[in-house]
């Protein structure tokens, strides 16, 4: 069994149906999640890239607001 690193709820993970780089979403908190490994499963979160390049912009432009 495969629980989300972040609430610890069963995902419910078919190891034969996956594939490293597909990205599964916890169905209670939401989290996304990419496969690193298959055998055994592990996650790693997924970033939300929107949101990283927000920041940065913000950073080069000095505005914090």
């Amino acid at each position: 069994m495969v629980y989300c690193p972040e609430c610890d709820t069963n995902l419910d993970l078919e190891e034969d149906e996956m594939d490293e780089g597909d990205v599964v979403s916890c169905p209670e908190c939401g989290t996304e999640y990419e496969i690193i490994t298959i055998n055994p499963i592990e996650l790693k979160p997924v970033e939300d890239e929107a949101y990283e390049e927000e920041e940065e912009e913000e950073a080069e432009d000095g505005d914090f607001s």
